[in-house]
C-alpha cells in the first residue's frame, strides 16, 4: 500500500472516531460544517424552486442509501431488498453511480466485467442478484438506459442516492448502523449527510411515510426497522469453491478496503479465527496500488467487496460473505409501499418528467 494510500485511511478512521462525540476535533470543524449547511439548504431551494429538475422513470424508483457517511449498509441492504422482490416475480433493476469507476460512460454491468469498469458495488450487486444493474455518472441516465433495455422492468432500486435529488423517487430505504447519528453534526464535523431528523423534499418525492428507516446494528438508537448481519460460515475461491472458516490453515491475513475495515477483522475473529496480520485499506481501495509481495506465505481472507478487485492480483485469495436478513416487518411494510405504488402507476394518465 502506498504512503498516500496509507495517510487517507488513517485521516479517515481518525475522522469515524471524531464524529462519535462532540470533542476537539469535531468543534474545530465546525466552521465548515456551517458552510455545508448552507450549500445544503441552497441545494435544496434550487430543487424547490425548479431551477434544478428532479427528473423521473416510468416505473417504481426505490432509493436505498444513508444519512450518514463511512458505510451503514446499504450495499447489502439493496442486494436484499432485489432478492426479495424478485422472489416475488417483480421485474427488478439496478442503477448506481459507480463510485471508482474509471470509465464514466452509462453502461450495463454484466457479472464478468472488471470492476475497474463498472465499479466494485455495481459488480457484487450483479453477481449477487442476477438483475440488470446499469452505471452512469447521472443515476437517470442509468435508468432511461436501463429501461430501455429492459421495457418490462417495474422497480429500479438505486444503490445510494437519498441526497441526489436528481432522480425522483417513489419510495426511501435509510440504512443507520451501530452509529446512528454519531454526534449529530453535519459533514465534516460529524457523520451526517443531511441533517435528521430530516425535513422531506416532497418535490423530488420524499414523503416520511414512504421513508423505511433501516438499522443494521446490533443496538438501534432511534426506532426503525432491524437488519441481522454476520459473516458466512464459509468462504468463497474464485473458481465458486466453498471451504468452511473451521478448516482453513494458518498463518491467515485478512484485508478489506471497506468503510470500516476493524468490523470485518472482529467479525472473522468471532468465527475463531486467529489473524496474523491485518491490513486495513482505504473504502473501494485501488488494489493496483497493493504490494503483493506482503501476501506472499499467508491465505489470504478478504471481503466480496474486495475479491472483485483482489481476484485480478492474487486469485488464491478466499471472500468471506457477509449474510444480512431484513426482518419480516420490514419486507411487510416494504412490500405495501411497493404494491400501492405500482397500482397509482398503472391507473396514473400522467407520470414524472422523463427528458
Amino acid at each position: 500500500m502506498s504512503g498516500s494510500s496509507g495517510l487517507k485511511q488513517r485521516l479517515s478512521q481518525a475522522l469515524l472516531r471524531a464524529w462519535t462525540h462532540r470533542g476537539p476535533v469535531a468543534m474545530l470543524l465546525q466552521p465548515v460544517a456551517l458552510l455545508y449547511a448552507a450549500l445544503l439548504a441552497l441545494r435544496r431551494w434550487l430543487y424547490r424552486s425548479g431551477f434544478y429538475p428532479s427528473l423521473g422513470v416510468d416505473c417504481v424508483v426505490i432509493v436505498v442509501g444513508n444519512s450518514i457517511a463511512g458505510g451503514a449498509g446499504k450495499t447489502p441492504t439493496t442486494i436484499g431488498i432485489a432478492q426479495h422482490l424478485l422472489s416475488r416475480g417483480l421485474r427488478v433493476g439496478i442503477v448506481s453511480r459507480g463510485y471508482g469507476r474509471k470509465d464514466r460512460h452509462v453502461r450495463p454491468v454484466a457479472p464478468a466485467d472488471d470492476a475497474d469498469a463498472v465499479g466494485d458495488e455495481p459488480l457484487l450487486m450483479a453477481r449477487a442478484t442476477g438483475a440488470p444493474v446499469f452505471v452512469a455518472a447521472s443515476r437517470h441516465a442509468a435508468a432511461l438506459a436501463l429501461l430501455a433495455a429492459h421495457p418490462g422492468t417495474q422497480i429500479i432500486l438505486c444503490d445510494d442516492g437519498l441526497q441526489h435529488f436528481a432522480l425522483h423517487r417513489e419510495i426511501e430505504v435509510c440504512v443507520f448502523d451501530d452509529r446512528g447519528i454519531g454526534n449529530g453534526w453535519l459533514l465534516p464535523s460529524g457523520p451526517l449527510r443531511e441533517p435528521w431528523p430530516r425535513t422531506p423534499l416532497a418535490c423530488v418525492g420524499q414523503r416520511d411515510d414512504r421513508l423505511l428507516v433501516l438499522h443494521t446494528g446490533a443496538k438501534p438508537a432511534f426506532a426503525g426497522f432491524r437488519a441481522r448481519r454476520a459473516l458466512a460460515q464459509q468462504a468463497v475461491a474464485q473458481d465458486g469453491q466453498r471451504v468452511a472458516l473451521r478448516e482453513l490453515q494458518a498463518p491467515l491475513l485478512a484485508l478489506a478496503g471497506i468503510a470500516k475495515p476493524e468490523e470485518f477483522f472482529a467479525s472473522l475473529r468471532a468465527r475463531g479465527l486467529v489473524l496474523d496480520p491485518t491490513l486495513a485499506l482505504s473504502d473501494h481501495f485501488d488494489f493496483a496500488q497493493l504490494d503483493t509481495t506482503q501476501l506472499q506465505g499467508y491465505q489470504v481472507l478478504c471481503t466480496e467487496k474486495d475479491a472483485v478487485k483482489l481476484w485480478k492480483r492474487w486469485p488464491q485469495a478466499l471472500a468471506v460473505p457477509l449474510m444480512q436478513t431484513l426482518e419480516p416487518a420490514f419486507l411487510v411494510a416494504l412490500d405495501a409501499l411497493v404494491d400501492e405504488t405500482l397500482a397509482a402507476k398503472l391507473s396514473s394518465s400522467h407520470g414524472y418528467q422523463t427528458a
